[in-house]
């Protein structure tokens, strides 16, 4: 599975789920949920429930990418 491209990135929403952050950061699903189950995952997992959740600013500052302003509303 490819990773994604930067406008791919930017377009994701504030929080995404797991199999989403390890696309963004180029990791296949299988060692995604094995890096998730050691503790191992490159940033930071929020769990809810029994789901993890990943904040898509982490996921952009791990990449050293800033979020792009927003645009003032008309």
């Amino acid at each position: 599975m490819p990773g994604m491209t930067r406008e791919e990135l930017f377009n994701l929403p504030a929080v995404v789920n797991l199999v989403t952050a390890g696309r963004a950061l180029g990791i296949g699903e299988t060692k995604t949920r094995e890096l998730a189950r050691s503790n191992a995952f490159p940033v930071r997992l929020l769990r809810v429930g029994n789901r993890y959740r990943v904040s898509t600013a982490d996921i952009l500052a791990y990449l050293g990418l800033p979020r792009p302003a927003a645009e003032p509303a008309a």
